[in-house]
């Protein structure tokens, strides 16, 4: 099984690379990141924080697991304030600010392009995923200066010895 990634580990910082192909190795890691997130009780997860760096999105809000690869927001509209927590950031709730309403594009589990709208809890969802596959937290979304924390203190991060 996979293992969720806790902050300050340094992947959780890395940007993801495209998803070029939906094969059977990223059906098998969607499926993997799914369960994953339902044991540990989350509304979302992102490959990065189970330490993989492709650009793939799961959730469940209540309706159904969703698996989204290579997710783009097209356009944000709209902007509200929302509690939010995060499944590598254990106990860490925050109030932050995001679009209410979002335009996005997708790849489904069949390699499908698909567009679309949302709004409300999904879209929060999404963004909160998307970010991770940008290398962005919630603590950056409320506090720009931990992240330039973070990457004061990876530069000075001792590498191991061979």
């Amino acid at each position: 099984m996979l293992e969720i990634k806790k902050y300050p580990d340094p992947i959780l910082r890395k940007k993801c690379q495209e998803v070029k192909k939906v094969d059977e190795e990223i059906k098998k890691l969607a499926e993997g990141m799914l369960e994953v997130m339902y044991v540990n009780k989350g509304a979302g997860l992102a490959a990065p924080q189970v330490g993989v760096l492709k650009r793939i999105i799961v959730f469940d809000i209540g309706q159904g697991p969703e698996v989204y690869i290579n997710p783009k927001i097209l356009k944000k509209q709209n902007k509200v304030k929302s509690l939010e927590g995060c499944l590598s950031l254990p106990e860490v709730s925050l109030e932050i600010k995001r679009a209410s309403k979002i335009r996005v594009e997708v790849f489904n589990k069949r390699g499908e392009k698909k567009i679309f709208k949302t709004e409300g809890l999904r879209a929060f969802v999404l963004q909160h995923e998307i970010d991770h596959l940008n290398g962005i937290l919630i603590l950056d979304r409320k506090n720009p200066f931990i992240r330039l924390k973070d990457l004061f203190l990876n530069l000075f991060r001792k590498k191991p010895q061979p």
